[in-house]
């Protein structure tokens, strides 16, 4: 219908005119205003969009899900209703509604987005939560025990205690009943010794008397016997003063098997206190332990619990992997196969590498580095250099082939200059230094490809090329031994055989590393391996270069045994990381840790680790050796560039 220009028509009706509020005009304008605005009725269309805006709503609001989206319809059918009949202001109502239509969608992607972690953290913050009380009940519990505990020792220390105090008790009986045996046993010896002085007194009269009734006394001469009884007499004064002496010497000494039995019983007594004190020294010391280690507890609780909570407020879900089988290429079953035993940390290697061999794909020339001296050789160029575009099997060929020429090459030049001259004899002059560059980027993303990442490690000196030629050499000679023992050329020997030859081509290894590369190779302790093992399938590898488990077992147990080695090294040195190392010190140390080390492969150490020329090592004995020194950390990282390995066992085997 038509459209009317509602309320608008009526504001030249509403403005007033200037007068006093309070005057009689006023009040009359005022009420016949008033008349008029509510004789002034809404326009048609404006009814018939509130009507229509009125029973959507009460459509809406019966249903029982009726969703506040559901709710925004009504409004926005009659917007666009506006926006349909209002030709002229169509396309900035379009475009106002369109930029509310984007900030909604915004919203609600955002939302949606939200929903899944607010679940996962309402999830955590569950599981968080009975942790807690779970730690919680666990520590009441411990901390009941630790008070019975408590309790428990301390009436054992008042047991202990009342212990004591009767054993005082009884000592200082002990003491009064011996003072009183000693004052019984005092007057027992006084009387016995009047006794004894009676005794004999009555002894000296009855001999006396029989001498005077002996018939034979009277012809004895009377001077004899009046001498014999003087001396006689001095005899007995003389003994009397020797008996007064005793007396007075030895009056107030105990008896030896009294004094021996009592000073018995206080030894007794005291190994008795001392080993309750010691009792007790060890129970109170258990008790502040017990303390010490319950608020070292109580610590930890909390430092555990404010962790918990940096935790819960830093978290963020693990990414799902699954996400990118649909952008790499090849889809869910390469992805599979780059994933394989891969851990996190590895599988946004993977990625990047993936990421970064489009981004590789997509660029047609390189910028060249210059000519500087950081830069290396086989790469000095300045401008653009096009980009071959290998594929990844491509790249290995070449590095495989680069390889087997630098084995077969009598003279040996830096390999960094060798291998630009391979890349000119191969793909021309021209040509080389775009190869050169093309490589180089392709091994420089690819560290997962084993191929690529040796290669890269000796060409940028990370790595000593005969580290990967010993390597190489070990798989051959393994692959060789492996053949000589299959006598029928089937391909296949025991697990006998198998493990006969890992222990003649590695005998200082130990036989749990055997194990290792034998469970690599397919052989497991559980019994369920078979008998027999197609041995030349150990030595394949795939078209990227990816070996088997068995060849990376290998290189790996290397790394290990070389890390081992160089530890065992500083260990026999004795020395802190950073304290400076003779080279006598070093000779010292290679030949007490490795005794069958031959003078040359020890020279050869030597000059890698001191970076000396083995024409300039001095003699053994020299004083000029305690000259020479170099920082312990250098050495080791310096040794852990070459080929190092144990030549022989650590102690020599004593000859039969």
């Amino acid at each position: 219908g038509q459209l009317s220009p509602w309320p608008t028509y009526t504001s030249g009706q509403t403005i007033l005119q200037n007068r006093k509020p309070c005057s009689d005009d006023h009040r009359k304008r005022s009420s016949s205003w008033r008349q008029q605005s509510i004789g002034i009725a809404k326009p048609r269309y404006l009814e018939q969009l509130e009507n229509y805006l009125r029973k959507e709503l009460l459509l809406v609001e019966l249903g029982k899900d009726s969703a506040q989206e559901l709710r925004l319809q009504p409004y926005r059918e009659i917007f666009e209703f506006f926006i349909e009949d209002f030709k002229t202001y169509k396309p900035l109502l379009s475009s106002i509604k369109n930029a509310y239509e984007v900030m909604l969608a915004h919203q609600r992607e955002k939302i949606r987005a939200l929903e899944p972690l607010k679940a996962k953290l309402i999830t955590v913050n569950e599981d968080c939560n009975e942790r807690i009380l779970a730690m919680r009940a666990e520590e009441k519990h411990e901390i009941s025990m630790l008070k019975k505990e408590k309790m428990k020792l301390l009436k054992l220390i008042d047991k202990k205690n009342e212990e004591k105090i009767s054993l005082q008790s009884e000592v200082k009986k002990l003491r009064k009943n011996l003072a009183e045996e000693y004052l019984h046993y005092l007057s027992e010896r006084d009387a016995r010794k009047i006794l004894i002085t009676d005794l004999n007194e009555l002894r000296y009269q009855r001999e006396d008397m029989s001498l005077a009734q002996s018939p034979g006394v009277w012809g004895e001469d009377p001077v004899k016997l009046t001498l014999a009884l003087k001396m006689t007499r001095q005899d007995l004064t003389r003994t009397q003063m020797e008996l007064n002496t005793m007396k007075a010497n030895f009056g107030d000494v105990v008896p030896r098997r009294d004094f021996e039995m009592q000073e018995k019983t206080n030894r007794d007594l005291q190994e008795q206190l001392d080993t309750l004190r010691a009792d007790y020294e060890e129970v109170r010391k258990e008790h502040d332990l017990l303390l010490q280690l319950h608020m070292n507890t109580l610590k930890e609780r909390d430092q555990y619990f404010a962790e918990l909570q940096e935790i819960q407020r830093t978290s963020t879900p693990r990414p799902d992997w699954t996400k990118c089988e649909e952008v790499v290429a090849g889809g869910a079953e390469r992805w599979l196969l780059l994933t394989e035993g891969k851990n996190s940390d590895q599988l946004v290697d993977v990625l990047l590498e993936e990421i970064g061999e489009g981004l590789l794909r997509g660029k047609d020339f390189f910028s060249g580095l210059g000519y500087g001296e950081s830069v290396p050789s086989f790469l000095r160029f300045d401008g653009p250099v096009e980009n071959k575009k290998p594929t990844r099997k491509q790249v290995i060929e070449v590095l495989k082939d680069a390889w087997k020429e630098r084995i077969a090459e009598e003279e040996k030049e830096k390999f960094q200059d060798f291998f630009f001259n391979f890349l000119e004899r191969r793909f021309g002059t021209s040509d080389a230094m775009a190869w050169a560059y093309t490589i180089f980027e392709n091994i420089k993303l690819f560290r997962s490809n084993e191929v690529m990442s040796h290669f890269y490690a000796v060409l940028m000196g990370k790595t000593n090329e005969s580290m990967h030629v010993k390597h190489l050499e070990t798989v051959t000679q393994l692959l060789k031994e492996m053949t000589n023992v299959d006598s029928q050329n089937e391909g296949i020997i025991t697990i006998e055989q198998f493990s006969t030859v890992l222990k003649n081509t590695f005998p200082l290894k130990k036989e749990e590393k055997i194990q290792e590369l034998m469970e690599a190779g397919g052989w497991h302790s559980d019994g369920t391996s078979a008998d027999v093992l197609s041995y030349r399938s150990l030595f394949m590898e795939d078209e990227e270069g990816r070996r088997e488990p068995f060849v990376r077992k290998v290189w790996e147990q290397y790394l290990e045994e070389k890390d081992e080695y160089l530890q065992e090294i500083k260990q026999e040195l004795g020395m802190e990381t950073y304290d400076l190392v003779t080279l006598s010190k070093l000779r010292g140390a290679l030949m007490s840790n490795d005794p069958s080390l031959d003078k040359q492969t020890m020279n050869t150490y030597i000059s890698q680790a001191f970076q000396l020329s083995e024409s300039e090592l001095p003699e053994e004995g020299n004083e000029k050796e305690e000259t020479i020194a170099v920082q312990l950390q250098l050495i080791l990282d310096r040794l852990h560039v070459v080929d190092i390995r144990r030549i022989g066992p650590r102690e020599q085997e004593p000859a039969s």
